[in-house]
């Protein structure tokens, strides 16, 4: 798929559904507290598919591999780096075999190296692009549709990650952020200087995702929206978590409270819609809704 094929069916169906969590819902499936979910790609393929499989049926348009950590260097920090291309490979596999001829999007996902970029860190930003290319050249020779790199907090490592990406991949490629300081990232980075540092990129979309309550997300793509004229990605959180007795994080967001804000989120100017961390499939299927009434 290239930009313009992607940005025409997005102007086909006015908006298009994204899927929800892969970790918490993974968790909720018997992913062992402190396991990457990349393990499961090797060890419980079928659970990774089964959540596929859910999302595409609660309505998504959209569904993200599992290689949010797949990095390097997040392999390597667990134990997971002799498996870098095994994973990648399969991540893909799996999203492909649960789209199926059902036509929906898969979407490469690429997250955060976990390390910081000098002078704030001891990464090289030479290093950081090489990690990202790296991923994303094994994500595209794999199959996937389009490549996203999301929830980024950092300007210079979003930068290096686009330059990475792009050296390998012409796929259609989307940047996302996650403002958990309400409107601002853990850096300190405002919706305004994510899009200002990202215009002439050639991206195909900008977006928001994770993040802090629904309340601060809106205030976000709000600000989003006034900077920037491409579509925007949009998968807020459920909420924040609180943890139960056993140490697991638990969303009291409903998938009714969800689906009551989509018709705010697509005023305010989301495209593309989604849920990340506490979205279920039950969660996906009430936005999803949401959504498909408003393409009627």
């Amino acid at each position: 798929m290239d930009q313009e094929s992607f940005l025409k069916l997005l102007d086909e169906k006015r908006y298009l559904i994204s899927d929800g969590a892969t970790g918490t819902n993974l968790m909720q499936r018997g992913l062992p507290q402190g396991t990457a979910a990349e393990d499961w790609v090797l060890t419980n393929p079928d659970g990774i598919i089964g959540l596929h499989r859910d999302f595409l049926a609660a309505g998504s348009d959209i569904i993200l591999t599992c290689t949010f950590g797949a990095s390097l260097p997040r392999l390597e920090a667990n134990g997971l780096a002799t498996h870098f291309q095994a994973v990648n490979q399969a991540a893909v596999s799996l999203a492909k075999t649960a789209a199926g001829a059902s036509g929906a999007v898969v979407a490469g996902s690429l997250g955060p190296l976990g390390q910081m970029i000098k002078p704030l860190g001891l990464l090289e930003e030479t290093d950081a692009q090489r990690y990202y290319q790296d991923q994303a050249d094994m994500l595209s020779k794999a199959g996937v549709d389009l490549l996203i790199i999301e929830t980024q907090f950092d300007l210079a490592e979003a930068s290096a990650a686009v330059c990475g990406v792009q050296a390998v991949s012409d796929l259609p490629l989307i940047v996302s952020f996650s403002f958990d300081r309400g409107t601002r990232t853990m850096m300190g980075v405002s919706p305004t200087q994510f899009a200002q540092q990202m215009d002439g990129l050639g991206l195909t979309a900008l977006g928001i995702n994770c993040g802090k309550s629904l309340e601060d997300n809106l205030s976000a793509l709000k600000e989003l929206a006034n900077t920037t004229d491409l579509p925007i990605w949009f998968k807020p959180n459920a909420g924040l978590p609180k943890l139960d007795d056993e140490g697991h994080p638990i969303y009291d967001v409903t998938p009714e409270i969800m689906a009551v804000q989509v018709n705010e989120w697509v005023k305010a100017g989301a495209r593309i819609i989604g849920g990340c961390c506490g979205t279920s499939p039950a969660h996906l299927k009430a936005i999803a809704d949401q959504v498909k009434a408003l393409r009627a």
